[in-house]
């Protein structure tokens, strides 16, 4: 049994290090590299991390290609999906970033307006929404960083999509929630 313990042990301490340590040029690590690395008990390990980090504030995020699975993942779709370490507690946010309160505030309002029109809008429409409250002069600033940070993913003819850190960091459907006043569960 202490066998099996120690060998979950330096797995976990593998994958924390595969996490939390960027690699590439987007930070993250895909499922299979995971899976080549931890064994095909990898979900294990990240699970037993997860536990750990939740006692630093942390937690680990999986991001899937296209749409977020119905239910339980398959083998397949964990393997493609990107896992990241992303802050558990979303309160503290503008303080650890260096962001001002206003570009967060933005952000939510940006990522809320794009998830409500199906994941896309055009720029123009985010732009108008952002001035709203914004100088125009940091309209288009505001949303040249989100897209440079990953927030936004921007494709031809200026169509606006949640980007990868959006995925990972939001709770998008907790966010709608908390804009539209629907209780929480």
């Amino acid at each position: 049994m202490s066998e099996k313990r120690g060998a979950y042990a330096g797995k976990v301490k593998r994958a924390a290090q595969m996490l939390l340590f960027q690699r590439h040029r987007r930070p993250g690590v895909k499922g299979w590299e995971l899976k080549r690395s931890l064994g095909r008990d990898f979900m294990k390990v990240v699970d037993l991390l997860n536990t750990r980090l939740g006692d630093l504030g942390l937690r680990v995020s999986v991001v899937y290609e296209g749409r977020e699975p119905e239910g339980r993942p398959s083998e397949e779709e964990l393997e493609r999906a990107v896992f990241y370490v992303v802050l558990k507690d979303a309160s503290s946010v503008e303080s650890l970033s260096g962001w001002r309160v206003d570009e967060v505030a933005g952000l939510a309002a940006v990522v809320a307006f794009i998830a409500s029109r199906q994941g896309k809008a055009a720029r123009r429409d985010v732009e108008g929404l952002l001035r709203v409250k914004f100088p125009e002069w940091r309209v288009d600033l505001a949303l040249d960083k989100y897209v440079r940070r990953g927030y936004l993913d921007e494709g031809e003819g200026g169509v606006l999509y949640v980007g990868w850190r959006s995925r990972a960091e939001i709770d998008q459907k907790l966010l709608l929630d908390l804009l539209l006043g629907e209780p929480l569960k």
